[in-house]
């Protein structure tokens, strides 16, 4: 039963690296990242409402506080996979995704501003390793050379943020309701935000467009598919092994990124990169623990 928990949770974290590949594809080809966001949570909400439909006796009586915080998880995941997309456009793929999984350290961060969590010199250990990780994959520690923009470092802690939003949003709401009815208002929140910000003219033209079949497959690999499988998995193992085996989708898309679209990381960027993953998943152990 764990290891096909474990299993599921590496599908869906292969399935977000990949999503990330094919967004710079779309990228390249000249579509705007917001458009490719709204996309992705657009095929993902049409999977959980058909997953919600199906489950419909089991989803009656939502109650407000399950609507509020799985409102919040929609804000998250809208702006994770937009300042992602944003990101990877800035700077690579696989920068972009290791920064992103800077969440937990957000997440240790707001815990101590509420009072949820202690502070102790582990936990602050962790995140001067973190904080490290970043000086030697973003290349700030030479301003006449930095490696990445200010733009792409920026956009990729602000989908680590937003994903730390999320945690928090449906963390909450499923003490309050289940997966299918949490996953389906989130997704519609994140569509209906999108909704204003992206270029109509251009989302239409998606419909007509020959890389239709990309944008259809980034949203069921990206959001539907992968959610449902990781849902499914979570259950199946502990929290410890989730984080560690989640790890996977930085790894996906940085080989993705190399191997694929011709990226390039030096020595200094890999050390970086291995020292945010490493610290990252010891944290996650940790506290699951």
């Amino acid at each position: 039963m764990k290891f096909t928990g474990i299993g599921l949770v590496i599908v869906a974290a292969v399935c977000w690296g990949i999503s990330g590949g094919i967004a710079d594809i779309l990228m390249n080809k000249g579509w705007d990242p917001l458009v490719i966001s709204l996309y992705r949570g657009a095929i993902g909400f049409i999977c959980f409402f058909v997953w919600f439909l199906l489950r419909f006796r089991q989803n009656r009586g939502i109650s407000p506080r399950n609507w509020i915080w799985s409102l919040l998880a929609g804000v998250g995941v809208a702006g994770n996979f937009t300042f992602y997309f944003l990101s990877i456009q800035a700077s690579s793929i696989a920068i972009a995704a290791t920064l992103m999984y800077t969440a937990p350290v957000f997440v240790l961060l707001i815990s101590f501003l509420l009072r949820m969590e202690h502070s102790t010199w582990f936990k602050w250990g962790c995140i001067t390793g973190v904080l490290f990780g970043i000086i030697l994959l973003t290349g700030v520690y030479n301003t006449e050379s930095i490696s990445v923009s200010l733009l792409g470092m920026a956009a990729g802690l602000a989908a680590g943020l937003s994903y730390a939003l999320f945690i928090f949003g449906f963390k909450n709401a499923s003490s309050h309701g289940n997966p299918p009815t949490t996953l389906t208002i989130a997704f519609f929140s994140f569509c209906l935000i999108l909704f204003f910000f992206t270029d109509k003219g251009e989302s239409a033209a998606v419909l007509a467009s020959k890389d239709l079949g990309l944008f259809l497959l980034l949203g069921i690999l990206g959001a539907g598919l992968s959610f449902l499988v990781y849902v499914i998995g979570i259950r199946k193992t502990t929290p410890a092994n989730a984080s560690m085996v989640a790890m996977v989708e930085p790894v996906t898309a940085s080989l993705f990124g190399v191997l694929v679209i011709g990226d390039h990381l030096n020595l200094i960027q890999v050390l970086g990169m291995a020292v945010i993953l490493v610290t990252i998943t010891v944290l996650s152990v940790k506290q699951s623990n």
